[in-house]
């Protein structure tokens, strides 16, 4: 009995470590409903780009000024939704399990997740206003996929295979640079509703 009371109490105590170490707050769900939005952006996009039914093959002569506008607040309609989501339902899942939302733990997975993230940002702001346009797809997806990586080890372990799936859509994509849409869908979109639905069913689910 002693000897079991003591790998009970080991297994308590590597229990409150990993807590302590790694937010477990993330909602799964917030990850399904994500990847809605974002295909529902990528649609809007491309009714916006491909207006005429025009073959894939237009895509730098179809991006005007005032396209790239319109795309971008498509983007920025889906980022906000997204965000707004997730916190929404991460402060009720840390509530529901009477955990603290705002911790070291949560701020050191935002920095390390904002890192690269905000590093590929700057950096494809200034690929669009070089009008190269072709490879903002593959290194969005990419640069995600090292903020998913980079910020994975301060929360849920599937966070990491998500990463890693984005860095190699990103990689085959530009092989494919005229798809960049059907990329993007793929990674924000259809990776995050399954990635998102792993996690639910494994964490969230009573």
């Amino acid at each position: 009995m002693e000897a079991k009371d003591y790998l009970q109490d080991i297994q308590d105590i590597k229990q409150m470590m990993s807590q302590s170490s790694r937010f477990i707050s993330l909602s799964g769900l917030s990850g399904v409903l994500a990847g809605v939005y974002c295909l529902i952006g990528a649609w809007l996009a491309y009714k916006t780009i491909y207006v005429d039914d025009t073959t894939f093959n237009a895509y730098d002569e179809i991006v005007t000024s005032d396209t790239a506008i319109k795309l971008f607040c498509i983007a920025a309609s889906v980022v906000i939704l997204s965000l707004v989501t997730c916190i929404v339902l991460c402060y009720r899942k840390a509530t529901k399990s009477n955990e603290k939302f705002w911790n070291p733990t949560a701020k050191r997975l935002v920095i390390n997740f904002n890192i690269p993230l905000l590093t590929g940002g700057f950096f494809i702001l200034f690929l669009i206003e070089k009008e190269m346009l072709t490879l903002v797809a593959p290194l969005m997806l990419i640069f995600y996929g090292l903020a998913c990586v980079n910020a994975s080890k301060y929360t849920l372990g599937d966070v990491r295979y998500l990463g890693i799936s984005m860095i190699l859509l990103g990689l085959v994509s530009t092989w494919f640079l005229n798809y960049g849409l059907l990329f993007w869908a793929l990674g924000f979109g259809v990776c995050h509703i399954l990635y998102g639905g792993i996690m639910y069913f494994k964490y969230d689910r009573n």
